[in-house]
């Protein structure tokens, strides 16, 4: 398999889990009353769930779609680093290190591997 095909695939398989962990699924549950008793159990008001969805689907079509320029997609990755990061700091400071505190990191990592075939694949060819 040529490399550039091998790096597309991971690159696409792990935007696309992004773009459906982090914008499908938080449009279509974010009003529900579990998503709703989640961000009361963190201490967080509602206006700041709602909010969180609405930059959640922006940033992960943002990365789903090709024509938006590097500047907007670094961006748009480091605002889900801080999402991941701050939502383990969150269950952490709440319940104490279990499952909900590491999943994030696990989804920060998926996130770094569509971060870094981002590169591989936008990188300028180096002439010798």
């Amino acid at each position: 398999m040529d490399v550039t095909k091998r790096n597309k695939i991971i690159f696409w398989s792990a935007t696309t889990f992004i773009f459906l962990f982090e914008g499908v699924m938080p449009a279509l549950t974010s009003q529900t009353e579990l998503a709703k008793e989640g961000a009361r159990h963190l201490g967080y008001p509602m206006y700041f769930g709602n909010a969180l969805v609405i930059f959640k689907v922006c940033g992960s079509l943002i990365l789903m779609i090709q024509k938006f320029p590097k500047r907007v997609k670094e961006w748009a990755y480091a605002g889900f680093t801080f999402d991941f990061i701050f939502a383990c700091i969150s269950h952490y400071a709440i319940d104490g290190f279990g499952f909900q505190t590491i999943f994030p990191l696990i989804i920060l990592a998926v996130l770094m591997v569509s971060y870094i075939y981002y590169h591989k694949l936008n990188s300028p060819v180096k002439a010798f």
